[in-house]
């Protein structure tokens, strides 16, 4: 996927483990800027095209899924984004929209390739092949604990947990500091906000980071 260089679209994406708030977070900030009169898409991965939700009910919903090798796994997320790119996000930054993705390619360099413990280069070359050159032009990571963030699950009253929620603590911690470390190795895309905090003020943070790009 090649995307031209005269646009005036902005990708953002939001990372953080599971319970970490980000979703919450998006959802402030799609009511900000579309008071500021501006053409918003949300998006979240897995998902976000037909084929695309298919494939996350493969992921998180298969009864099959505890058996799933972390290579298919690796591989049915790329699919849902290289999809995901094609059909949804490259088009909205072709028209100028501001693009606000639940999770994007730094999901699986964490996920799959710290969490799974598969290999980087494979994982990124993999990444690479799915989005082509649409790149965040920032990304923010919503850190908390992952003993604040796995509370915040089990209190959740609509759905029992997926297969990526049942992990263990050791999974999350891993998740955790992979992000941070990733963030730190590159902090001219990535902007971690600390999600302890409550959710007004955390929307603050948020627009500080945000506040240049679509200013």
């Amino acid at each position: 996927m090649v995307l031209k260089s005269k646009h005036t679209g902005k990708l953002i994406s939001f990372e953080g483990s599971e319970g970490s708030g980000k979703t919450s977070q998006i959802a402030r900030l799609v009511e900000r800027l579309q008071k500021m009169k501006r053409d918003v898409v949300t998006v979240r991965e897995p998902g976000g095209t037909e084929i695309g939700e298919q494939i996350r009910n493969i992921i998180v919903h298969n009864s099959k899924g505890d058996e799933m090798c972390p290579e298919t796994e690796l591989l049915l997320f790329a699919a849902a984004r290289a999809q995901l790119v094609r059909e949804i996000i490259a088009p909205a930054l072709m028209r100028g929209a501001i693009v606000l993705s639940d999770r994007y390619l730094d999901s699986s360099t964490v996920y799959q390739g710290i969490g799974r413990n598969l290999a980087a280069d494979p994982v990124a070359q993999i990444n690479r092949f799915a989005v082509g050159n649409v790149m965040p032009n920032l990304t923010i990571v919503i850190d908390v604990p992952t003993e604040v963030g796995l509370a915040r699950i089990r209190q959740r009253a609509s759905d029992l947990p997926d297969r990526m929620e049942r992990e263990n603590i050791d999974f999350y911690d891993k998740i955790r500091e992979g992000y941070l470390v990733l963030a730190k190795g590159l902090p001219e895309r990535f902007f971690v906000v600390d999600g302890k905090a409550d959710a007004a003020s955390t929307e603050k943070r948020v627009w500080e980071a945000v506040k240049p790009l679509v200013s």
